[in-house]
């Protein structure tokens, strides 16, 4: 176990984060925070960036783009009373309980680049300060001796970006196994000791209670505090609605003819989801755990529908770039992906 080191890490001047605090203790639903980080985002008139964590029962989260019956045991979270959710940012099958903590930043800034790493290297930054050796890695991870901590997502809204993202002080590692299925099925097969050598668990690194962390993430991170009101929470329950419904929940996924899978380089796991008319696109969908900056149905799909199943027409149908909708994405490796599709 770590000690404490002498303070040499230096944190951004945080005159302006704003510590978002509820009025009440109540037990919350994980909807309840997604909820939270919207209502900040759209109706909190402040131009200073927020902040707040918070902890729930066994969940999952899955994100926007993910097939549910993909990502999730369904039955064992139902046999072990693990609630399952659906979020609005792009990325990967998270598990949440009341031994790790979850983050949820808010900004005014729309750069999604600039926004994402000042965010995940402030947090790093705020592990060093502890005397944790924490490292940015890869698209959206934060890692401890090679293993990784926390892992984020992002996602906008007109004139905010809200980033959030897993701390992983402790957690039920049986049920984070049995709860999620992931695509690598060793991972699977070798079970809760394999996983365990993949991620890092911050009670290892530090003597501080989950408390006394939350304490110090506050204090080093945020110079106030807002309390919201009562009609600030009747407001948030109502945006609440959305993802608690079915529709939401569960997704949009008729049935699709032809299938193709690929893992791009910098972007993730892929599946363009096709039905295929003579030789025109009737519909599409693009589902996996990528990392979404743009609107993937106004900007990406509504486009292709209809267009010759040729690599001409979808790149005359597409715009010049890519990854302002998907990170890292670019057209070339998109309109590979479309045409080498299998029938299934």
């Amino acid at each position: 176990m770590q000690t404490k080191k002498e303070n040499k890490y230096k944190i951004p001047d945080k005159q302006g984060m704003i510590y978002i605090t509820l009025p009440s203790h109540q037990p919350r639903k994980l909807s309840f925070y997604l909820a939270l980080e919207e209502h900040v985002a759209r109706h909190l008139n402040t131009d200073d960036d927020c902040f707040f964590m918070w902890q729930v029962e066994p969940s999952v989260i899955f994100g926007r783009n993910q097939v549910i019956e993909a990502e999730v045991n369904l039955e064992y979270c139902r046999e072990h009373g693990i609630a399952t959710f659906r979020r609005k940012s792009g990325g990967g099958c998270v598990y949440a309980d009341m031994s790790n903590i979850m983050f949820s930043y808010i900004t005014r800034d729309e750069q999604v680049n600039f926004t994402f790493n000042r965010y995940i290297n402030l947090v790093a930054l705020m592990l060093c300060k502890l005397g944790i050796d924490a490292k940015t890695s890869g698209r959206n991870d934060i890692l401890i001796d090679g293993r990784k901590v926390s892992g984020n997502a992002f996602y906008h809204i007109p004139g905010h970006s809200i980033v959030h993202g897993t701390m992983l002080f402790d957690t039920n590692m049986e049920n984070m196994v049995g709860a999620i299925t992931p695509s690598d099925e060793k991972l699977v097969s070798k079970g809760v000791k394999s996983v365990r050598q993949h991620i890092a668990l911050l009670k290892d690194y530090t003597d501080l209670t989950i408390g006394e962390f939350k304490e110090f993430v506050k204090s080093t991170l945020c110079n106030r505090e807002l309390v919201l009101t009562e009609q600030d929470i009747a407001a948030v329950e109502a945006i609440e609605e959305e993802y608690l419904s079915e529709s939401f929940i569960v997704g949009n996924n008729p049935t699709y003819s032809t299938i193709r899978r690929q893992r791009v380089e910098g972007v993730g796991e892929l599946e363009v989801r096709m039905q295929v008319k003579g030789s025109r696109i009737k519909d599409i969908n693009l589902v996996g755990d990528y990392f979404l900056v743009g609107d993937l149905d106004g900007q990406l799909l509504k486009p292709l529908k209809g267009v010759q199943l040729d690599a001409e027409s979808i790149s005359n149908a597409l715009p010049e770039r890519l990854d302002n909708i998907i990170l890292n994405l670019s057209k070339e490796a998109f309109i590979q992906l479309i045409l080498n599709y299998k029938t299934q």
